[in-house]
């Protein structure tokens, strides 16, 4: 099973949320893609070229990733409204 990785942001962004429901829902969408790192609802963003990125939903949210298969690692690069996200 691979590691999850949070970029120093994004572990900050979410360290500073306030609605707990939200924070047990994006961190059990988190630990479902260790379990299933492409799951259907996972869609690529093409703006990140260097690296596959994926991102999924979770209400109005987004967590950006990728997949490091050598390190066995999902690296989170970004978690935010849809609107800040990309």
């Amino acid at each position: 099973m691979p590691s999850v990785r949070f970029e120093r942001s994004t572990e900050k962004f979410v360290l500073k949320l306030k609605d707990k429901t939200l924070i047990k829902r994006i961190l059990r969408k988190i630990e479902e893609l260790k379990e299933e790192p492409f799951p259907s609802e996972a869609v690529r963003v093409e703006e990140y070229k260097k690296d596959r990125v994926f991102r999924v939903r979770v209400v109005d949210y987004r967590i950006l990733y990728y997949v490091d298969y050598e390190k066995s690692l999902i690296a989170i690069i970004n978690i935010d409204k849809r609107s800040k996200v990309y």
